[in-house]
């Protein structure tokens, strides 16, 4: 698989086609990106980054299947601006699932409701030992609850390994603190070899809106890892700390 560098000039010469490309979906669509400018950045990366590895701007949030392109195709791999999104997410949801495509609507509503969200969060108490090791034991976490969860394995109370699984640049622009390994997507059945001593031992997985991590999940456990998490809504959802680099 091609790895790619994100600060070739390559990849920041089609990391600008990229941004022309999404002006471009704008202007013909009426969409408008979303008002959360990492959410964009991360996206665009995703994309110029397939483009250069695949060929075409597959849609960054779902593991491209299939190793040749004839597979790629056969595969229905979503391409941008892919068909799901223009008939089904934006009308209903008012983005599309990676969220750089938004109507005017819902970036309104979105920018308010984070203001909102600044102003009144509030933090809930930390967990006890017991209801840790229930709640390590959900298939689908929200952000809080990973939150809570983090915090309570840096207190002892319970043990599980963090694992990002989305691609070396994206986890340069930013994760979650106490992540413990990259596992990207692109190198999934290499890369998750490493981590066969864990199979007995609890796995949360993220990705930036949870949909390679729901893919990753189910791939882990037909490897025969046995218990696996995963943040059902992405890095997006997390309100906790994260840092770049």
């Amino acid at each position: 698989m091609q790895q790619v560098d994100m600060n070739s000039a390559e990849f920041q010469t089609e990391l600008e086609k990229t941004w022309s490309f999404v002006e471009k979906v704008n202007k013909n669509f009426g969409f408008v990106q979303h008002p959360q400018e990492d959410v964009n950045e991360g996206v665009a990366m995703g994309l110029a980054r397939n483009k250069l590895m695949y060929g075409k701007r597959f849609c960054p949030c779902f593991m491209v299947i299939g190793d040749t392109k004839e597979e790629q195709k056969t595969a229905d791999n979503r391409i941008c601006p892919c068909k799901p999104a223009i008939e089904k997410e934006i009308p209903e949801d008012g983005k599309c699932h990676c969220g750089i495509f938004c109507t005017p609507e819902y970036a309104k509503a979105e920018k308010q409701n984070s203001k909102t969200e600044e102003v009144v969060q509030q933090h809930s108490r930390g967990l006890t030992k017991e209801e840790s090791i229930v709640l390590l034991k959900k298939e689908q976490l929200n952000g809080e609850e990973l939150e809570a969860l983090i915090e309570a394995k840096e207190l002892g109370m319970i043990d599980f390994a963090l694992l990002d699984v989305r691609e070396l640049m994206e986890f340069k622009m930013g994760h979650i603190v106490g992540t413990d390994s990259l596992v990207p997507t692109s190198q999934f059945y290499a890369k998750i070899e490493e981590h066969n001593d864990k199979k007995e031992k609890a796995v949360i997985v993220y990705c930036h809106t949870g949909s390679r991590s729901f893919q990753v999940q189910h791939a882990m456990k037909s490897l025969g890892f046995k218990q696996v998490g995963n943040l059902q809504y992405g890095i997006i959802s997390y309100n906790g700390e994260t840092k770049r680099g």
